[in-house]
């Protein structure tokens, strides 16, 4: 039976939940937590094909490992967020090999290719999966997402198989489902969380332009502050689609693409979500390979179970992981 979740009183809020997922606080305890993890990290860069290079870190297992875990991060976060390195911190206690990837243009790595991050780079990813795999070979192998990085996760699991990767199985903690609904939501209703976004990709796009000012990131695009028109600017010249609708949708989680994943995966989803919407998640229904739990509480990569700041999910992970390990 899978650990029962139900926060305090004090943390119920979906609001508390997913703002303390990333603030000061638990990024100061995700780090004390996980300081052996970080001790042993090794950051590589990864030759993912076609001159792309990506960069994450590596943490061999202190034991013979129960298998290599591959966390993928959220829009605008890094390899080392205070969820992921919850998450990190946990797994490597108890037994897994980590690697905390980067996407293009998060972390440190704007300088590592001339073209922008969009969220339909996915073959660069898959690609990075297989040379991690090359690069640290395990028995068992998994990926673990949050957010955009849950959707990048099981994306990936659909491309693996024709890719020739191999994995065990596939575990995301509020995956992203429909862009197009998050977007409108966040205009919508929560002026606080899409200020935040809007300020991290600013700051992100920035830091890009630093390293390649040719790209005419003009201060046409740095000026608007609302998210579609951000997109409305940015897709047409820096993505393969014409309108920011098309490009939303190219990479939704449609119940019927899901239903075509070939590798055990899991999606640990609330109901109270402001980001990832519960009318996105309900849709979607168990398959052979796919488990799908949603529970009452938890935000947004929340999932705060004290006021120590643990995440329940990681635990969940952590379960998750072993049964797939048998």
């Amino acid at each position: 039976m899978p650990s029962p979740f139900l926060p305090p009183p004090g943390l119920r809020s979906p609001h508390l939940q997913t703002t303390l997922a990333s603030l000061f606080p638990r990024k100061l305890a995700s780090r004390a937590r996980t300081r052996r993890l970080r001790a042993e990290s090794r950051e590589h860069i990864l030759d993912c094909g076609q001159g792309v290079r990506l960069s994450g870190a590596f943490s061999p297992a202190q034991q013979p490992a129960k298998g290599l875990v591959t966390l993928l991060h959220g829009w605008e976060g890094s390899m080392d967020s205070a969820y992921l390195l919850s998450a990190a911190g946990v797994l490597y206690q108890h037994g897994y090999s980590i690697f905390r990837l980067n996407l293009r243009d998060h972390g440190h790595s704007h300088h590592l290719n001339r073209e922008l991050f969009n969220s339909n780079r996915l073959t660069e990813v898959v690609r990075a999966v297989a040379e991690i795999q090359g690069r640290f070979p395990h028995e068992r192998t998994f990926l673990v997402g949050f957010s955009l990085g849950g959707n990048f996760a099981l994306r990936i699991g659909l491309e693996a198989p024709a890719a020739g990767i191999h994995l065990n199985g596939i575990a995301t903690v509020s995956p992203l489902i429909n862009p197009q609904t998050t977007t409108d939501q966040l205009e919508a209703a929560h002026p606080l969380y899409h200020h935040y976004f809007v300020r991290k990709w600013k700051r992100s796009l920035h830091k890009k332009h630093g390293y390649f000012p040719e790209l005419g990131l003009d201060q046409q695009l740095l000026r608007l502050n609302s998210l579609s028109r951000m997109h409305d600017h940015f897709v047409p010249r820096h993505t393969d689609h014409a309108t920011t609708r098309e490009y939303l949708a190219s990479y939704r989680l449609s119940p019927a693409r899901l239903q075509a994943l070939t590798i055990p995966s899991h999606l640990i989803g609330s109901k109270d979500d402001p980001i990832t919407l519960y009318q996105d998640l309900a849709p979607i229904q168990p398959a052979s390979q796919l488990q799908v739990e949603v529970v009452d509480y938890g935000g947004h990569c929340g999932f705060l179970q004290d006021y120590r700041l643990t995440s329940w999910a990681d635990n969940r992970l952590k379960e998750i992981l072993d049964a797939y390990c048998g």
